[in-house]
């Protein structure tokens, strides 16, 4: 089962509840366990503040994501942990990349959430692994491969880990 808490921190327009339990639950498919996170929508004050506080980058991203930091006591409890998701960049991005803004959205949250799981892109053996999943999950929406034509914008979601 999932559980989502959709969290609308701005006014601009966003994909409806339901498309996000999509892309989230075919991200998360290949998990058993029941599964919690949070996906907050943001202006682009916000998204710049916590890309600053975070990363020391004075800009807002398209995604942050903040995996659970979870005791090794409670490693069965659902939280998966937090995306973070700027609204207006995330729709700039589309244009500027002339990407259908459904499929851009469908790709960044099903990316934010492989983060959650565990992926990663920071090395060329897990950059691949994590690209080959996603354009398999993008494909199953009937969505292209959004790594086809634009190697520059790849690898554009940051994972947050605690440093403790």
């Amino acid at each position: 089962m999932l559980e989502l808490d959709l969290q609308l921190a701005t006014e601009a327009p966003a994909p409806s509840e339901a498309q996000f339990r999509e892309w989230c639950a075919l991200a998360l498919r290949q998990r058993t366990a029941d599964s919690e996170l949070t996906i907050r929508l943001v202006d682009e004050p916000e998204g710049r503040e916590l890309n600053h506080t975070w990363r020391q980058k004075d800009y807002a991203t398209n995604v942050l994501s903040f995996p659970a930091d979870v005791p090794d006591e409670l490693l069965d409890i659902p939280l998966l942990g937090d995306l973070v998701i700027c609204v207006e960049v995330v729709e700039r991005e589309a244009k500027e990349q002339g990407k259908e803004l459904e499929a851009h959205w469908a790709h960044l949250v099903i990316h934010g959430c492989l983060h959650l799981l565990g992926y990663d892109h920071i090395d060329d053996d897990e950059a691949e692994e994590m690209e080959t999943l996603e354009q398999t999950l993008l494909a199953e929406l009937g969505h292209p491969d959004p790594y086809a034509d634009d190697d520059a914008q790849k690898h554009s979601t940051v994972t947050i880990k605690d440093s403790e």
